[in-house]
């Protein structure tokens, strides 16, 4: 009878969704870093931990959301994978001193629920342009409404301050969690990780799927590490990383056409070439700004063979400076796309030494003395192994020549090589002064 009693009352605890979801349903809440600029990578990254949340029927998906802002068009890409994915995404704003700006506000705002740790700030999202192409007054308006209207329409969507969002894009105003929650910019402010996992149990959210009531006590976390393939693909997508390799492949590839044979610049050049150009793929190039950047390795070349008195590596530096600073279109207000100028100065200087150091070996090497063939025996200083009168034989450079002499030399004394003729030297005595 016992017995009977304890199946009935699991039956009726299983009924009344007592029992642990963990135990029941084997689901899991992950968890994702998504720290630094937003970039292709980092977009990847995200959709990838989407699409493994939803095969893996996760209860939802934590990105734990560190950035300065970033990439328009990776924000977007972010925010429409969130819009139709099936399983909650929670932005959570975190640890204590991070912050969501620019990009980062949009990606807050699009979650179905937006977190944020005291100590944290959310903000100025007013889009910048970076570079020289500075856009017009007119373009400029046209950029700004249409964040602002972008931002309210993810508010709105959300049930979360549309006002805020828009003054965020248009004044750049930033603020903490305790004023976001205030001013219901986000859900919740959480003290930890597992503080927010308490605060999301029985939140119901919409989803692509429809609308969920999340279940997520005594749901075990599972982090979601980012793989060798996101990380080399998110710091190669950074523009200052992208400059560097393209420098350094130009230069490797120049220093294997000056020196042919020591193959390793060569290697290394190529290599560092196509993983700029990997990059420049999902970067906004401007290809002004590359072509700036391979005029200024052209003048550095010319440099070699032109008597320019430095003004062709002046112009080289000028170009190179110009296509740095144009390399990239645009971004927006903190994380945009642009080499920067602890960067960029560097370089610079690091370049021009290394063009002043290969020109320098390649003029001493074209005004050095030749050291084989006939013209390297001249001036070589060897012993007559036979007398010279005129003619004999000596002992020059390891090996035995006929030799002629205007002056007659005797067996055994030094001679000076002054010209070669055919098979045959023409040497003069070396004169020893006294003491010497």
């Amino acid at each position: 009878m016992s017995s009977s009693l304890l199946r009935l009352l699991l039956l009726l605890i299983t009924a009344l969704g007592l029992t642990g979801p963990a135990a029941a349903q084997g689901r899991y809440i992950h968890v994702a870093p998504v720290v630094g600029s937003i970039n292709p990578g980092v977009a990847e990254f995200v959709l990838d931990c989407i699409r493994q949340a939803e095969k893996e029927q996760a209860e939802a998906l934590i990105l734990q959301l560190d950035t300065p802002g970033g990439l328009d068009a990776s924000m977007r890409k972010i925010n429409q994978a969130i819009a139709n994915s099936r399983v909650p995404v929670v932005v959570y704003v975190s640890p204590k001193g991070a912050r969501a700006a620019s990009a980062g506000v949009f990606i807050t705002i699009a979650a179905h629920v937006a977190a944020m740790a005291p100590g944290t700030n959310i903000g100025a999202a007013h889009p910048v342009a970076v570079g020289l192409g500075k856009p017009d007054k007119v373009m400029s308006e046209k950029m700004l409404n249409d964040m602002a209207a972008y931002g309210r329409a993810l508010a709105l969507e959300r049930g979360r301050n549309a006002d805020w969002v828009e003054k965020a894009v248009r004044k750049s105003v930033s603020i903490d969690a305790a004023e976001a929650l205030r001013l219901k910019v986000i859900d919740f402010v959480a003290e930890s990780l597992p503080d927010l996992v308490a605060r999301l149990h029985n939140h119901t959210v919409k989803t692509a799927a429809g609308p969920r009531t999340l279940k997520t006590t005594g749901i075990p976390i599972k982090e979601i590490p980012e793989g060798l393939g996101t990380r080399i693909l998110k710091h190669i997508a950074d523009p200052n990383i992208a400059f560097i390799l393209m420098l350094i492949g130009l230069a490797g590839l120049y220093f294997e056409l000056a020196h042919p044979g020591v193959i390793l610049p060569g290697v290394v050049g190529a290599l560092s070439l196509l993983l700029a150009f990997y990059a420049f793929q999902t970067l906004p190039v401007n290809f002004i700004g590359v072509l700036l950047i391979l005029l200024a390795f052209i003048f550095f070349i010319l440099e070699i063979y032109v008597t320019s008195f430095g003004l062709l590596t002046l112009a080289g530096l000028i170009s190179l400076a110009l296509g740095g600073m144009m390399l990239f279109r645009g971004g927006d207000a903190e994380g945009g796309m642009a080499v920067a100028w602890n960067i960029l100065i560097p370089s610079l200087a690091a370049i021009t030494l290394f063009f002043l150091g290969i020109s320098t070996l390649v003029v001493k090497s074209q005004m050095r003395r030749s050291l084989t063939g006939s013209a390297g025996l001249v001036g070589e200083h060897g012993v007559a192994y036979t007398d010279l009168t005129p003619e004999g034989r000596v002992f020059v450079h390891g090996e035995y020549w006929q030799a002629v002499s205007d002056t007659p030399v005797a067996q055994g004394q030094e001679v000076e090589v002054l010209e070669v003729i055919g098979l045959k030297l023409r040497v003069r005595p070396v004169l020893r002064g006294p003491g010497r």
